[in-house]
């Protein structure tokens, strides 16, 4: 966790941290030169209560370039009834 994540986690109660996370979980960062896609959360990023989805220009891991990537929500899995 870094330290954003961390200092974020101590300030907030434990229920908001806790839904922080895994709003931020949620969001995925996706390359668009090799498709590598990511969790807002496992980058260190915070991404919570926001709306939208951006691009943000950042180093690929798998491909090794800084490119461009789009962030999405990822759909929420409803219970089956």
């Amino acid at each position: 966790m870094r330290f954003r994540q961390r200092l974020l986690k101590s300030i907030f109660p434990q229920r908001w941290a806790e839904e922080m996370e895994a709003d931020s979980r949620s969001w995925i960062l996706r390359c668009q030169d090799c498709g590598l896609e990511r969790s807002v959360w496992e980058v260190g990023d915070v991404r919570w209560k926001v709306v939208g989805s951006p691009s943000r220009y950042r180093h690929c891991p798998q491909c090794g370039h800084a490119t461009w990537h789009t962030l999405y929500r990822q759909p929420s899995e409803s219970p089956a009834e």
